[in-house]
């Protein structure tokens, strides 16, 4: 199971914890991944998209 928009290929981002006394311990940003039912190719699917794929109306959801 991927974490990545199949709109947008959005994936996970990685980076740093910094504490206080400045140790650094890795960590993951992960994308905000909603299942929703689209139209691919005339066909209804689920799919796992970014919000804001599906705020800027990037994919036609079905009712």
């Amino acid at each position: 199971m991927s974490r990545k928009c199949t709109v947008c290929g959005k994936g996970p981002m990685a980076g740093n914890n910094v504490s206080h006394s400045n140790n650094r311990t890795r960590r993951r940003w992960l994308p905000n991944l909603q299942t929703v039912k689209a139209l691919i190719k005339g066909e209804p699917r689920r799919i796992k998209v970014c919000t804001r794929c599906i705020r800027s109306g990037k994919i036609e959801r079905v009712v």
